[in-house]
């Protein structure tokens, strides 16, 4: 059990007021006929918010509704991302890069952290709401006529419209080079439709077991259904590696060139992104693509792309976000925010906090979990760790505070529970400045989008 005399007492001087903001509208969003729309789409089965436990067998529906919009997605070359961790950093790399290049670029990712506009950008921008209710009014339209019909279309999901609208849109745009990150697993994703240059495969670990498999080979077959005949697979898995080996066999059967960057055992988790990124970028230079800059000896494309404007470009919201929060007159508090969500992961994200002298001393960790999440094992990550948990919920998917509670004390990690999420951060803010420690937010990227709300 934990220890009773722990003084970790996170309402203390939090205003309960902050439960208001908890309980703000859905989407947030101030534009009338986004938020309409949004609510039309909500109607639709979402994946992100309902339990797993099954998936679809084929992409037909999005095919459909692809074809009812004119194949949006020929319209553009792509970088398919996929990976249990790291995809969304790696994809806003690439993003950044050709960007950099000259290029006109597009990037599909999910979830959002702050605002759903984050799941299309347009060179590096979110796009307008606007423009966002244009394109998935389009895409709810040609679902009605499908649903009319009786076609495949007429079984869309919420994340299929999402998917399809941001293809239009990119179309729309003039887009040239659209970096999508998939959104569960990869060969039956939504995005697949999309016949990428490059397939990125970050890394392969436990997660979503209940739907992609129960172990790293049968994940890494899923994962490589992004491969497409005669493009390039970019993984840093050997074939030595289980995964890895899977990976390589589906390159080789799609006669797909394989590009397994070297990535040393010390890399940090920016190093390592970019790493393959730049992998990534050296397999376009070498099949031809040159920088659009205005340069007048323009290069072909590479790794060297890659600098310091690029990674800084390139960070996102809830991924390793660094930030010092004032808390009242009695100064600032170190706070990382990561989306953590598999103990691969967590245990990646403290290795390279310990490296920082800010974050090398005990911390708070505020936590929360989804339901399909292995719980258990997030947690024994913590256990090696001088921390205190205050323990959330930040979603109607996320598991009970109480049980991770019951998880925590047989762990014998010191621990609170505290439901509502902004008060469990607001708490540990006061905790963290009150007794010298930093505060981590993890274990859920909803967890970060509340803590940033």
């Amino acid at each position: 059990m934990p220890d009773p005399s722990s003084r970790l007492t996170p309402n203390a001087g939090v205003d309960r007021s902050l439960r208001l903001i908890v309980d703000r509208p859905a989407h947030g969003v101030e534009d009338p006929l986004l938020d309409a729309v949004l609510n039309d789409l909500d109607r639709l089965t979402n994946w992100e918010n309902r339990p797993r436990g099954a998936m679809r067998v084929n992409l037909d529906c999005i095919r459909d509704l692809s074809e009812r919009l004119d194949y949006p997605e020929l319209h553009f070359r792509s970088i398919h991302v996929t990976g249990t961790k790291g995809k969304s950093s790696t994809a806003a790399l690439l993003e950044a890069s050709l960007r950099k290049a000259g290029f006109k670029v597009g990037r599909y990712s999910s979830p959002h952290v702050d605002h759903i506009g984050e799941r299309m950008t347009l060179d590096g921008e979110p796009v307008g709401e606007r423009a966002m209710a244009e394109v998935l009014s389009r895409a709810l339209d040609v679902f009605r006529t499908a649903r009319r019909a009786g076609t495949a279309g007429q079984d869309a999901t919420w994340f299929d419209l999402m998917t399809i609208a941001a293809f239009d849109l990119f179309r729309e745009r003039g887009v040239e080079w659209a970096i999508v990150e998939a959104g569960l697993g990869g060969r039956l994703d939504s995005t697949n439709i999309v016949d990428s240059d490059i397939a990125i495969i970050t890394n392969v670990e436990l997660e979503h077991t209940d739907v992609l498999g129960d172990t790293r080979t049968k994940i890494a077959f899923e994962k490589a259904g992004i491969i497409k005949p005669g493009s390039v697979a970019v993984t840093p898995l050997t074939e030595m590696d289980d995964a890895g080996a899977v990976i390589a066999v589906k390159a080789r059967a799609m006669g797909a060139t394989l590009a397994v960057p070297t990535i040393p055992r010390d890399a940090t988790l920016e190093e390592r992104n970019a790493l393959i990124a730049g992998a990534a970028l050296d397999t376009l230079g070498e099949r031809g693509v040159w920088e659009k800059s205005g340069s007048p000896y323009p290069r072909s494309l590479g790794n060297w792309l890659i600098d310091d404007a690029v990674l800084k470009a390139a960070r996102l919201p809830g991924r390793m976000e660094r930030l010092a929060v004032a808390v009242d007159a009695a100064g600032d508090v170190p706070v990382v925010i990561d989306g953590a969500h598999v103990p691969f992961n967590l245990r990646a994200v403290l290795n390279d906090l310990k490296r920082e002298s800010d974050f090398s001393g005990p911390f708070t960790a505020v936590f929360s979990v989804a339901r399909d999440k292995d719980a258990e094992g997030l947690l024994r990550v913590l256990q090696a760790e001088d921390v205190e948990l205050v323990l959330t919920r930040a979603t109607t998917r996320s598991r009970d505070p109480g049980e991770l509670a019951a998880i925590a004390a047989r762990l014998g990690l010191k621990h609170v529970v505290e439901p509502d999420p902004l008060v469990a951060y607001k708490g540990a803010l006061h905790d963290a400045v009150e007794n010298g420690r930093w505060v981590l937010v993890t274990g859920s990227l909803y967890l970060t989008g509340v803590v940033h709300g």
